[in-house]
């Protein structure tokens, strides 16, 4: 697990994947499930599982998920 005891802390700020594939900015936090946004014009919305958070710096979250599978976890 990520060590993020505070996940509101994570809004706002960049989210990560594997070998730096950027998954947008977090926007929305439910119990399981981390909403990010990335794009300016046409939007991608990303569910990722709060499981497959491995750290955050203050400044960016990580996840450990690959561009392949981030896919799995885009939603319109």
């Amino acid at each position: 697990m990520s060590g993020i005891t505070n996940w509101d802390d994570v809004l706002k700020k960049e989210a990560r994947g594997i070998d730096d594939y950027d998954l947008g900015e977090v926007h929305d936090l439910d119990a399981d499930t981390v909403v990010t946004k990335r794009g300016i014009v046409d939007k991608d919305k990303f569910y990722l599982p709060k499981n497959r958070a491995v750290r955050f710096d203050g400044h960016k979250v990580w996840f450990n998920v690959t561009k392949d599978e981030a896919k799995a976890f885009k939603k319109d």
